[in-house]
């Protein structure tokens, strides 16, 4: 039976995918132009046809993106010398107030763009757009540049305010939307070398960032705080503190390292409270690392300003902290489970803090009371010259 099933399953699989491939290849133009390849693109509803012309280097396309709103733009691109947005030469639809749909050209040079019109670095002497039972089409003949024939491609959707291009989506379809293609061989693959080498590095300083200074961070300070109210954690309570938030240190940094690779990467990209948050998160933590090598003993009569200075910094820090990995979580814009994990930690961390606090406060009066009644006792039970009162 279960045999059965399977090959019912990839039977199911097999006509889906010939369908739709089928649905694809043959899909009928207004133009009556026949394209001769065709690749489903992997996301955003896109299909991208074409006639390749080797004699002289030239390529008819149809970009076509499927289910199009009446206010949004549409956008495909070669990006000749790297993967992504930036350096992308595209080929833009933008809806008019009467319906139609106007196509021009858009050298793409810094990210944030409007997609204002410019020329291309390779000729395009002909490019038009329709809108047809919801689809947009965008026509075009491209001269390849270098007489390549092997390119990264970036396609994308946006919404329109009075009729211009602004900015798309950061969600995971508009970010994976790019990839190369071939138009000699038909060859076309998701994905870009150049774009997904910065996704893991965009992705990698959020987790390190996340880790460091928005979890153990907070979780050092509470080491410090609740476990030293008992006298088996001493000197104990010192030693997590110091471990906890020196690894939260190198962790960090190392976060904060990759995020100004990130920003070297990317000039056109400013994300001025994220980035000034960090420089001001990496000066204070820096100083608290200098500060516990300065440390007065127990018995200085510097020690209590120093306690001053170091709690609130560290204070500091870790506040920052907390509103800094939201800042970065609002700008990779990942899956909400990602935003709810980080508040869940957050929030089990706060009910740990009152419950400690708690229990510190009924520990710490306690023993003032203990310390008072001994006090007390010890005054009664002799005087002033030694003698014993009660005798």
């Amino acid at each position: 039976m279960g045999k059965i099933l399977c090959v019912l399953f990839c039977i199911l699989i097999s006509s889906l995918a010939s369908s739709y491939a089928q649905n694809c290849q043959n899909f009928a133009f207004s133009t009556n132009v026949i394209y001769t390849t065709c690749v489903p693109l992997p996301v955003l509803n896109s299909n991208l046809h074409w006639n390749y012309h080797p004699s002289n280097g030239t390529v008819d396309l149809a970009f076509r993106h499927t289910g199009s709103d009446t206010s949004q733009w549409v956008a495909w691109a070669l990006n000749v010398d790297r993967s992504g947005m930036v350096g992308a030469q595209a080929l833009v639809a933008v809806p008019n107030s009467d319906g139609s749909i106007r196509a021009y050209t858009s050298s793409v040079t810094v990210y944030g763009t409007t997609l204002q019109p410019s020329t291309l670095s390779f000729a395009v002497p002909n490019i038009t757009a329709e809108r047809v039972n919801g689809d947009v089409v965008i026509y075009a003949t491209l001269v390849l540049p270098s007489g390549g024939t092997r390119f990264n491609q970036v396609w994308q959707v946006g919404p329109t305010n009075n009729g211009a291009p602004i900015r798309h989506s950061l969600n995971s379809d508009n970010r994976n939307s790019l990839g190369s293609v071939d138009f000699s061989t038909g060859e076309a693959g998701a994905g870009g070398s150049v774009g997904g080498s910065r996704m893991r590095r965009r992705n990698t300083h959020g987790v390190l960032n996340a880790v460091s200074w928005g979890v153990l961070m907070p979780m050092g300070a509470m080491a410090a705080r609740y476990l030293k109210v008992f006298n088996v954690a001493n000197p104990a309570w010192f030693y997590i503190h110091v471990a906890t938030q020196s690894s939260a240190y190198i962790v960090g940094v190392a976060g904060w390292a990759t995020g100004l690779k990130l920003g070297s990467d990317s000039p056109g990209i400013t994300h001025d409270t994220h980035r000034n948050i960090g420089i001001i998160l990496f000066s204070f933590a820096t100083l608290q690392v200098f500060a516990l090598l300065l440390r007065p003993k127990p018995d200085h009569k510097y020690r209590f300003y120093w306690n001053i200075y170091h709690h609130s910094l560290g204070y500091s820090i870790i506040i920052l902290s907390i509103i800094n990995v939201y800042e970065g979580l609002d700008i990779l814009d990942p899956e909400k489970k990602w935003k709810n994990a980080y508040t869940g930690i957050l929030i089990s961390l706060g009910v740990i803090t009152v419950i400690m606090e708690a229990l510190t406060w009924v520990i710490v009066l306690k023993r003032k009371k203990e310390e008072k009644r001994t006090h007390a006792g010890a005054n009664g039970s002799y005087g002033a010259n030694g003698v014993d009162q009660s005798a």
